[in-house]
């Protein structure tokens, strides 16, 4: 019922924030206890370009009466151009008080806690969006760089006292920082409430023994994942099973309260023997044989409660053995699921494949053959081009015949006509023959 409740009271307090322009979102969750230290914790690659780093963070169960870790996690953000302000604990009127983060155009205030990887206790250092694309300083943000390549590199950003101050809330005793002027300005500014996928986030937290810090001495065992239901990394940055880290925690829970019964019921036996004891001992000494009687009694039932202890504590591991191995099916099935479906994912990608090398192949002979048409058609227009220059050679070869001709038939005629003439002059110059009548005269 108090998580109902405490859920209702979280969706009125998101729908307020959603229809309020200019306020700074903010749910405070009385505490009386301080939140424990911030882990220290490997961060893990950006899987997707466009992804922000939401840090881990202290969230409470008033259900389980303690504090429970939030992965850090790379999280998709509302709208491109807006920036994660952090949630984070402050202590004041003699409670510690929880304020929800939320998306805006600015970084806001977040208590001056230094969370690391660009939240170095003010403003953001882990990247800028640049015309609608966000680029990522690798100088404080690990990023797949297979996937994402706008990146820079700025390392002034960086704060080297992650390690050193690990204080988990603001205040007293912890870290005194107050709002900057370009805090308050954005804490003005139009602010959005987390997405489904960061509630989500934290719910999957709560349900999880293993984040629990009664539980887990402030060293939960996912200190961080790569994105929202996506792999978990311990503290160390190795991959590790949530699953079977819920469980061990689980056992150590169950144990718990099978010590804490048992030693209940000694205590009560304890009381029980001491108060028997003093009402002997006020008694005469003919009562010595109801004294020992009662002993006896009391004895019994001590052993009685012992061996309830024992049979509880057996119920509880062989419940613990039998979810154990239940949760081990169910992670042998999932496991076989992930196979089946990588398996279909490496089919696929192999038919892909082939397909894109069959297109590839056929794009190849279309542009062999597109080739060897281009060729043909050259060699053809060389052909043409060839028999045109052919065919103007023997056409200027005829005219200069024709020509030659022409010339050698002028030639001719011009020594026709000299012969002509000479022969003319000769006659003209002979003396003409006398006639025979002309001779008598």
């Amino acid at each position: 019922m108090k998580k109902i409740a405490k859920i209702i009271i979280l969706l009125c307090v998101m729908s307020f924030a959603a229809s309020t322009t200019f306020a700074q979102v903010s749910i405070s969750v009385s505490v009386g206890v301080a939140p424990p230290e911030l882990p220290v914790y490997v961060q893990p690659a950006c899987p997707v370009d466009g992804y922000l780093w939401q840090p881990g963070y202290w969230a409470y169960d008033d259900d389980a009466n303690g504090y429970y870790w939030v992965p850090g996690v790379w999280v998709a953000p509302p709208n491109p151009g807006l920036l994660w302000t952090p949630p984070y604990w402050g202590f004041e009127g003699g409670t510690y008080g929880f304020h929800v983060g939320y998306w805006g155009p600015s970084v806001g205030f977040y208590g001056g806690i230094n969370y690391g990887y660009g939240y170095g206790g003010y403003g953001y250092g882990g990247g800028r969006w640049d015309d609608g694309r966000f680029r990522y300083n690798t100088a404080v943000v690990n990023v797949n760089r297979t996937v994402i390549h706008n990146t820079y590199i700025d390392r002034t950003v960086v704060h080297n006292t992650y390690v050193n101050n690990r204080v988990s809330y603001n205040g007293r005793g912890g870290v005194t920082a107050r709002p900057r002027p370009e805090e308050m300005s954005a804490m003005k500014q139009r602010h959005i409430q987390p997405t489904p996928q960061q509630m989500s986030h934290q719910q999957e937290a709560s349900r999880n023994k293993a984040q629990f810090a009664k539980l887990n001495n402030g060293r939960p065992a996912a200190a961080a994942m790569n994105k929202v239901n996506g792999h978990a990394y311990n503290p160390q940055g190795k991959q590790t099973s949530l699953a079977r880290a819920n469980e061990e925690a689980n056992k150590r829970a169950q144990q718990q309260k099978t010590q804490q019964h048992a030693q209940q019921q000694a205590q009560k036996v304890q009381q029980h023997a001491q108060q028997s004891q003093q009402r002997a001992q006020q008694q005469h000494t003919p009562q010595n044989a109801q004294r020992q009687q009662a002993q006896h009694i009391q004895q019994q039932q001590a052993q009685q409660v012992k061996q309830h202890a024992q049979q509880s504590e057996q119920r509880a591991q062989q419940q613990a053995q039998q979810r154990a191995q239940q949760q081990v099916q169910q992670h042998a099935q999932q496991q076989q699921a992930q196979q089946h479906a990588q398996q279909q994912q490496a089919q696929q990608h192999a038919q892909q494949q082939q397909s894109q090398q069959r297109a590839q192949q056929a794009q190849q002979q279309r542009a062999q053959q597109q080739q060897a048409q281009q060729h043909a058609q050259q060699q053809q227009a060389q052909q043409r081009a060839q028999q045109q220059q052919a065919q103007q050679h023997a056409q200027q070869q005829q005219a200069q015949q024709h020509a030659q001709q022409q010339q050698a038939q002028q030639q001719q005629a011009q020594q026709r006509a000299q012969q002509q003439q000479q022969h003319a002059q000769q006659q003209h110059s002979a003396p003409k023959p006398v006639e025979p009548h002309e001779r008598h005269k």
